[in-house]
Formats: structure tokens, C-alpha cells, sequence
């Protein structure tokens, strides 16, 4: 299981919408390394079921993932 820093969300990323497994402030961007304030999060992968912190970040990963 991953470990997660203090103040780091849990989430599960679904379709258009997120559920919170663990409360917190932000998550991790998966490309960048960068958190991402919960409140400004619109960029995440279902089937990866990871965040980005924007739309670069998100259409890099989904290249390197083709």
C-alpha cells in the first residue's frame, strides 16, 4: 500500500467526480510530483486512478500509457 504524507488525500477517481477514502488537503500529482489543493483538482485518470495537476500533465501521462 502507498503511503501518504500528512495532510495528503485518499481518493477514488471516478467518472467526472472524486470520493474522499481518506480526508485531506491535496494529492499528488502523478506526473509532476506537485500536490494538488483538493478544491482546484479537475485532472485524474479512472483507469489509473491517479491525479495531474493540469492538462499537460494529464495528456503526458496518457501518451506514455498508449
Amino acid at each position: 500500500m502507498t503511503q501518504t504524507a500528512p495532510g495528503q488525500a485518499t481518493l477514488h477517481y471516478g467518472d467526472g467526480e472524486f470520493v474522499v477514502l481518506k480526508p485531506g488537503r491535496y494529492v499528488t500529482c502523478a506526473v509532476s510530483g506537485r500536490g494538488i489543493p483538493l478544491e482546484i483538482l479537475r485532472y485524474w485518470s479512472v483507469s489509473l486512478q491517479e491525479a495531474y495537476a493540469g492538462p499537460d500533465e494529464a495528456f503526458k501521462r496518457l501518451a506514455q500509457a498508449d
